[in-house]
């Protein structure tokens, strides 16, 4: 059965004449009598019978028009649902997102989301090159990608993409080092020593060979990782140099220290991703208004 003409079997019931329900449903009488002869054809028997000039319902017309009743409210609440869903910030948002990202982002907006009553967020972290995090859309609200020269499959007109931040990328030397007395760094310097390099298919990767093609000089790698941390280790052990995120590596206690590298000047693009619909949600929305905010604040912080 049609939800719209159990209403206007219920309508009737209510108002008592066809033109009063065509009037309260914005609709003329003889698409009303149609509805409900429709609906008495779905149901197998009379729901209604004249009495004099109008239509009234048979007990049968009655009993269903009663139980339609329960289906009315339901109808209203999910109504009501629905709408403080996309009128309010309310519900689950999923975010995946990088490693190094996680520790950059999700701290702050954890606590900025715990502020926004009926909000929460599951997230998941991923460590994928950046040609695949288009590939995580489908299956999350929110997707924190980044790119090291131009993203591929980023300008599909299916995903919107809101810019956060360009984070440098340094040159990771070990205490000690002598190149770490210099402020910057360049290809040439750096070139013949050891390095601790990403995966071939990285887009870090991109950056090592620029090194090499303004050094003229191929680079010696010693061992590769995908993490970050681990790189991070090895490079204060002395086992290497070192490509690394600014904001996520090096520090006092690390073992390790960041210089610019000179002339080439690297960074990777940081970005949310997410498909075209679901960036007109409230819930998204608040979620990429924090996460702007945030990128603003380690941006200032530097």
């Amino acid at each position: 059965m049609d939800v719209r003409r159990l209403e206007v079997l219920c309508e009737l019931r209510l108002r008592g004449s066809v033109t009063a329900v065509a009037a309260a449903v914005h609709v003329t009488p003889s698409a009303v009598s149609q509805q409900l002869k429709t609906l008495e054809r779905e149901v197998g028997v009379p729901l209604t019978e004249r009495s004099g000039r109008g239509l009234v319902l048979t007990p049968a017309g009655e009993a269903l028009a009663g139980a339609a009743d329960g289906v009315s409210v339901a109808l209203a609440r999910a109504d009501q649902v629905w709408r403080r869903f996309v009128e309010s910030p309310q519900g689950v948002v999923e975010l995946a997102l990088f490693p190094t990202a996680g520790r950059m982002f999700l701290p702050g907006l954890l606590a900025a989301l715990r502020e926004v009553p009926g909000l929460s967020l599951e997230a998941r972290d991923v460590d994928v090159t950046d040609g695949d995090f288009t590939d995580l859309v489908a299956d999350h609200d929110v997707v924190l990608g980044y790119s090291v020269g131009p993203a591929t499959g980023w300008d599909d007109r299916a995903v919107a993409v809101q810019h956060l931040l360009d984070e440098p990328l340094d040159v990771a030397l070990p205490e000690g080092h002598p190149l770490a007395a210099h402020r910057r760094v360049t290809a040439v310097q750096v070139a013949t020593s050891p390095w601790i390099a990403p995966p071939r298919d990285a887009p870090f990767e991109r950056v090592l060979q620029e090194i090499e093609r303004v050094a003229d000089h191929p680079l010696t790698v010693v061992q590769r990782f995908n993490d970050t941390r681990i790189t991070e280790s090895l490079v204060a052990a002395g086992e290497g140099l070192a490509l690394l995120p600014r904001h996520t590596s090096g520090g006092e206690g690390t073992g390790v220290v960041l210089r610019p590298l000179e002339r080439i000047a690297p960074t990777r693009r940081i970005s949310a991703l997410l498909r075209v619909e679901h960036a007109e949600r409230p819930s998204v929305r608040t979620v990429l208004q924090a996460l702007g905010r945030i990128a603003a604040e380690i941006e200032r912080a530097g």
